[in-house]
């Protein structure tokens, strides 16, 4: 194949000289390798003389039938290329969640490791890998998934929160201030008002409103609009509260919940893309909770 490549340049060029400097060889060597191929065909390729070299009626035929021939093996090696330095990762998280906490940290795994393509879908749906197509999920609940690989990433902790401004009108600086206050819920939190408040020695409270969302992100879009109190996973609005655009009002710790999982099928042969992925998630979720605690102590709520 090295002569076949060697001969295919010098008759493009028809000058040994110039296919030598293309090859980054000597003349000598381009010489060398055309002459092996004409002996292992059996025919001269070129004419030669002392002022001119020309390509033999034999060489023209064999010269279109391997740049033929060269042209589709470099097109199926640069794909092959390509579809092994781009992997391609389907990845389902929680709305909520990709687009306050993943996708903010996303270029830094796309930095390590650009070979890998992630392609995010949101759902809170239950997982199955068969049927819906990811290669990879990301789901809060209060123990591994089973039949799968299933690794804690992340602890759920839960705050109330609201904007700065209601800290001042009309005060909150107590659990009982609620009452002066709306409270805000979706359909979808791990964790009621109606246990905060009973934990808070509050269970009689009566909120001046409720406000009801489906969502967790329309709950936090109000909460940053200062429509109201509202409980939430501390590690979702941490940047918003040290920025001053959310206050956790209250001096009572988070209360812990569930845990995120990062999950990805068992099978032989398992994805090395979804490996290399969960292992970065669990390694940014220590990272988080570890400047959670940081701020927990800054508060007094742990030592």
């Amino acid at each position: 194949m090295n002569a076949v490549r060697v001969f295919e340049v010098a008759a493009r060029h028809v000058n040994f000289t110039k296919a030598a400097e293309e090859l980054h060889v000597t003349h000598g060597a381009v010489s060398r390798q055309v002459a092996q191929l004409e002996a292992w065909l059996g025919t001269p390729l070129f004419r030669r003389s002392a002022s001119q070299l020309a390509l033999t009626e034999a060489g023209r035929d064999y010269f279109e039938q391997i740049t033929a021939a060269l042209d589709r093996i470099a097109v199926a090696s640069m794909q092959a290329q390509q579809q092994a330095a781009l992997t391609g990762l389907k990845v389902s998280a929680p709305p909520t969640f990709t687009m306050r906490w993943l996708i903010p940290r996303l270029s830094r795994f796309q930095r390590r490791r650009p070979d890998i393509d992630v392609r995010l879908t949101t759902s809170i749906a239950p997982i199955n890998f068969q049927d819906q197509g990811y290669d990879l999920a990301i789901r809060s609940g209060d123990a591994p998934l089973p039949n799968c690989r299933s690794v804690p990433m992340l602890n759920e902790t839960v705050v109330p929160v609201c904007h700065v401004d209601l800290l001042e009108r009309p005060g909150l600086a107590r659990p009982q201030d609620l009452a002066r206050h709306t409270l805000i819920s979706y359909a979808t939190e791990s964790y009621s008002w109606s246990e905060w408040l009973q934990g808070a020695g509050c269970a009689n409270l009566r909120p001046a409103s409720i406000l009801s969302f489906e969502q967790m992100y329309f709950s936090l879009q109000a909460t940053l609009e200062g429509l109201g109190v509202m409980l939430v996973p501390l590690f979702l609005v941490i940047d918003d509260i040290v920025a001053g655009r959310l206050a956790a009002p209250f001096d009572a710790p988070p209360v812990m919940r569930r845990r995120y999982y990062v999950s990805y099928p068992s099978v032989p042969g398992e994805s090395r893309a979804a490996r290399a992925f969960a292992d970065w998630l669990v390694r940014e979720g220590a990272d988080t909770e570890k400047s959670l605690a940081a701020w927990e102590r800054s508060r007094g709520w742990s030592d």
